[in-house]
């Protein structure tokens, strides 16, 4: 139910993005979303791939300070409010979004957040029957 995440650790500085991006594409690795936030000294990249093991490891390898995590990923209509609909019934059954990010997939709304109660956030999304998106979803590319 969940799908796993690339955190990336890069300073804010010129050309660690570009060695993140050059290792991914050199390795065959497609990037179907990402995100930066970021503070004065570094960034945190997180990003969804196709393969999100061997671009954990082709990081590693590399040197660059990568995390995975589990987050989920909700398939919703492309539609004006639909999103909001889905975060209220996250949010009604007491589960907070740490952080979230959207994109669109296959002509659906895609969803992208990890929560403070991840067991709680799943029951919610099975009894409030929420499409989710698995890893396999994205190995076709």
């Amino acid at each position: 139910m969940t799908i796993k995440q690339l955190s990336i650790f890069i300073e804010n500085k010129g050309g660690t993005l570009i060695k993140v991006l050059d290792l991914l594409s050199k390795a065959g690795i497609q990037i179907i979303a990402s995100t930066v936030a970021d503070t004065k000294d570094y960034g945190i990249y997180r990003v969804l791939t196709n393969n999100s093991a061997q671009a954990y490891l082709i990081l590693k390898e590399a040197g660059i300070n990568v995390q995975l995590s589990d987050v989920f990923a909700l398939s919703i209509d492309d539609q004006p409010g639909r999103a909001a609909e889905a975060i209220k019934e996250i949010s009604a059954a007491g589960v907070s979004i740490l952080y979230l990010y959207s994109f669109l997939w296959q002509g659906k709304g895609v969803l992208v957040f990890r929560a403070d109660q991840s067991e709680k956030a799943k029951e919610t999304i099975v009894l409030n029957k929420l499409t989710f998106l698995t890893e396999a979803d994205f190995k076709a590319l």
